[in-house]
């Protein structure tokens, strides 16, 4: 059986048709043939609202009493034992008179749609949960009676039934909402022109938001990239530079000349984290953009126009604010930028928009984190290199070294040129490059000491060794940048590698995981953050902090906050990470709701499995209480009822066989509560030993009580040690497991019950003739309510060597079940020796053979 389906008439304000709307669709469902019922319908007195219930079928109301005064409610009740395929319920956000079954009607919806009932409803905007505050703010009534929006959201179909606020105060001037005494008050006060209006651009805005959410779910759904125009998107393309805000601030302008319009502020960042943006400006430009109401996202690319478009693309955005190029005009050289790039390549379905700043034209700035993976050090090393080596170098070929020709020149000048790229990557190289040509040209090509050439092999030669010095330094440069990929990639595949291995061997717990995090991104604290809903407050699932840290209670709160799925997120404080490491973050926050979900999963499984036994004991129990109690009852009151009988002369000797019928009857009675009391006591955690050191010889006598003389033989040597036992459990312990041998064995051949020493450790063994216990049933007969073969029902509850085995391990001890040599089956009942006794030595043969 599925969830029905909830269908809400939406409305601004009372009057504008909601209930009327309602029972129109009613009467055209029933027309259809459609199983439609009335569960609750308020008509207030308006005629022609009264006048659509006629021809629908009422589910009676179920009247209840308060404060003196009979109230009616829908009798949910009724409405499930109806089960019609359609209700109608009036008055969502309805609160219930006291005595009903839920506090809220819309609880009682959910009961309906649960029982796979679909349901017609009708609610206001002004009880939306979420807008309390500004209804009050707008009409000054705050209201009682509120609905949480999710409930709404979660509506199949949400129809808003709109009316000007004109046409509703005519409505209402015409008596058609109040009674008349009620018109005047209601008019010149929450039905006031500005009132209605507002509150109609409430439920509009509203209702356009959740068309919006079924848009981007079908578009979606149906692959759809083309922009459709329904609403006007602004997307701010931002670079991290200090345009940022202008920018923001001009697509707010924007905005605000288009009612409904929406901003989403994007920001596109390298997969190989190569990003000259200011984290702190970022995080001013995301907390401007959230204050002008709109959105903030951090998108991951390597083609930024391309990103930045099929962003757009995907969110059915309007328009794109970029900024006008912060580069140099010799920079152009390098391509086109990504404002004409993203402007070619827009299509006629998105409008760019180049917003200059003061900050156009005045360059970017070298990206500070290409050089940063080198350290301050190489990089100064590596200029040092680039620029000073060749100068060292000439000085030394000119005014010390021999003449060694231009071409030796040239392999040491590009030495200095390899030099500079090892230590401070490609820009080093290209300026040692540049300068080491202009040195050979002035030095060491004729003329000597001008910057001209006169024959065309040197000009030959020196361009080659550009060349070749430029193609040397790129691939250092891009061999190193592999080299630290490939450690980086190293290092991430080892850690995703754990994650992996913890999730298939399950063994990492989520506050280890955490530390993980902590320790791998050197963090001050981490925290897995979740919440129930959207309008819940967050709560923390698992932290871990340090002693220079503070507990995080926000995802606000954090430097980094890396969601997983919609209400829960990895929260660390400590520093900014780059682009590059939020994969590996991703990663782990993953792994930790996973480890989340596992460990409630396994709580759950072991409350499942606590119910389930508990279930079958009660069923256990119950058959017990049905037959085997019940069979020595029925003895003893047949017993009881002769010997009342007055028409029957007993003699003394069938007084004595009905006497004794009784005492048998009430000693298995007795013996079986007792067993079924000791069980309970073992299944709840009572079972309290008192330890004490005593003697077998003084409590396995008294426990062969209640089997028949002569079918147990005893061999208990005196020289035992003593045991520190509980004397009554043992007691008890040994009882049951006798009187399971007894029964078992065949008539004639008696029980034998013997203990030894061995080590630290006391042994008592049963053993019987009986058929004996295979290996795979061995355990099983120590479960509760178990019974071995065909034995018959009246031989017990099967609870004696549950019993016997709880009281053992109670007192630190064992009970196994062994074979008989010959046949049969032996119970190995293993006790602590008392403390301060030497151990004893088993008496074992001088020579074993195996």
């Amino acid at each position: 059986m599925g969830r029905g389906k909830l269908r809400i008439y939406l409305g601004a304000a009372p009057g504008v048709g909601k209930t009327y709307a309602m029972l129109s669709e009613a009467h055209r469902r029933v027309e259809r043939g459609t199983d439609a019922v009335v569960g609750f319908v308020e008509h207030h007195g308006r005629p022609r609202t009264e006048v659509m219930l006629h021809g629908l079928e009422e589910v009676p109301r179920r009247e209840i009493a308060y404060r003196g005064t009979v109230f009616t409610e829908m009798d949910i009740d009724a409405v499930l034992a109806r089960r019609p395929a359609v209700v109608l319920v009036d008055e969502l956000a309805h609160t219930n008179v006291p005595g009903s079954r839920n506090t809220k009607r819309w609880q009682d919806v959910e009961e309906l749609l649960q029982a796979g009932i679909d349901v017609v409803s009708t609610v206001n905007i002004q009880h939306l949960e979420s807008l309390g505050d500004v209804v009050e703010s707008i009409t000054g009534v705050r209201q009682q009676e509120t609905v949480p929006d999710e409930v709404v959201r979660r509506a199949d179909q949400i129809e808003l039934v709109d009316m000007s606020p004109q046409a509703l105060r005519r409505r209402m001037a015409h008596g058609n909402i109040y009674k008349p005494d009620k018109v005047d008050a209601a008019l010149s006060n929450y039905f006031r022109p500005g009132n209605l209006t507002a509150l109609r651009e409430l439920a509009l805005l509203w209702t356009a938001d959740r068309v919006d959410e079924y848009l981007r779910q079908y578009r979606t759904e149906h692959s759809v990239s083309t922009i459709w125009h329904a609403r006007e998107r602004i997307v701010v393309g931002l670079t991290g530079g200090p345009e940022g805000r202008t920018l923001i601030r001009r697509a707010a302008r924007m905005a605000a000349k288009g009612s409904g319009s929406e901003i989403l502020a994007v920001y596109i960042a390298r997969s190989d984290g190569l990003t000259s943006a200011s984290p702190k400006e970022l995080a001013v430009q995301r907390t401007l953009v959230e204050d002008l109401g709109g959105t903030f996202h951090h998108v991951i690319g390597d083609d930024v126009p391309a990103s930045l478009l099929e962003f757009a693309r995907g969110v059915n955005a309007t328009q794109i604010v970029l900024g006008s190029s912060r580069r140099k005009t010799w920079q152009y050289v390098f391509g086109p930028g990504v404002g004409q790039t993203v402007a070619r390549d827009s299509g006629p379905d998105l409008d760019v928009h180049i917003v200059t700043h003061e900050e156009a034209a005045k360059g970017r700035g070298l990206p500070v984190a290409r050089g940063a993976r080198l350290g301050r050090g190489r990089i100064v090393a590596g200029w040092l290199t680039g620029l000073v080596g060749p100068a060292l170098l000439s000085l030394l070929l000119t005014q010390i070294g021999p003449d060694l020709g231009l071409a030796n020149d040239m392999l040491l000048f590009l030495c200095m040129t390899v030099a500079a790229a090892l230590l401070g990557g490609l820009l080093p190289a290209l300026a040692s490059a540049a300068f080491g040509s202009l040195l050979l040209n002035y030095y060491f090509v004729e003329p000597l000491h001008r910057w001209t050439i006169t024959d065309p092999k040197n000009i030959v030669a020196i361009a080659i060794f550009v060349f070749v010095a430029v193609a040397v330094a790129s691939t250092v440069d891009i061999a190193a940048r592999r080299t630290h990929q490939a450690a980086r990639l190293r290092a991430e595949s080892e850690i995703l590698s754990f994650l992996a291995g913890s999730v298939l061997r399950g063994d990492t717990s989520l506050e280890a995981l955490l530390e993980r995090v902590r320790e791998t991104f050197a963090m001050e604290s981490v925290a897995l953050l979740e919440r129930a809903s959207e309008v819940d407050p967050w709560t923390c699932a698992a932290s871990v902090v340090t002693s220079s840290g503070k507990p995080l209670l926000r995802p606000e709160d954090a430097d980094v906050d890396m969601p997983v799925g919609d209400n829960m997120a990895l929260a660390l404080s400590g520093r900014v990470l780059p682009a590059e490491d939020r994969r590996v973050l991703a990663a782990f926050a993953a792994q930790a709701a996973v480890v989340l979900d596992r460990q409630r999963l396994v709580g759950e499984a072991e409350r499942a499995r606590r119910l389930d036994e508990g279930n079958r004991i009660r069923v256990a129990l119950l058959a017990a209480v049905s037959h085997d109690l019940r069979t020595p009852l029925a003895a003893i009151k047949a017993a009881v009822t002769s010997l009342r009988s007055d028409d029957v002369a007993w003699s003394e000797e069938d007084e004595a066989e009905l006497l004794a019928s009784i005492e048998d009857g009430a000693d298995r009675l007795d013996h079986l509560v007792g067993n079924l009391l000791d069980m309970s006591r073992l299944q709840t955690g009572t079972v309290t030993p008192l330890i004490r050191e005593i003697d077998l010889d003084e409590v396995v006598p008294m426990a062969l009580g209640g089997v028949p003389e002569g079918s147990v033989t005893l061999d208990i040597p005196e020289s035992l040690p003593m045991v520190a036992v509980d004397p009554g459990l043992l007691e008890r312990s040994v009882a049951n497991v006798v009187e399971n041998a007894v029964k078992y064995s065949p008539g004639g051949t008696p029980v034998h019950v013997s203990a030894s020493a061995l080590g630290d450790r006391v042994e008592v063994r049963v053993a019987d003739r009986g058929p004996g216990v295979p290996d795979s049933a061995k355990d099983r007969i120590f479960e509760p309510f178990q019974r071995y073969g065909d034995a018959p029902r009246g031989a017990g509850v099967g609870l004696g060597l549950a019993v016997a085995r709880g009281f053992a391990e109670a007192m630190g001890g064992t009970l196994a079940a062994e074979d008989t040599p010959g046949g049969g089956m032996t119970m190995v009942l293993t006790l602590r020796a008392a403390a301060g006794v030497a151990p004893v030595r088993a008496d074992l043969p001088a020579q074993a053979t195996s």
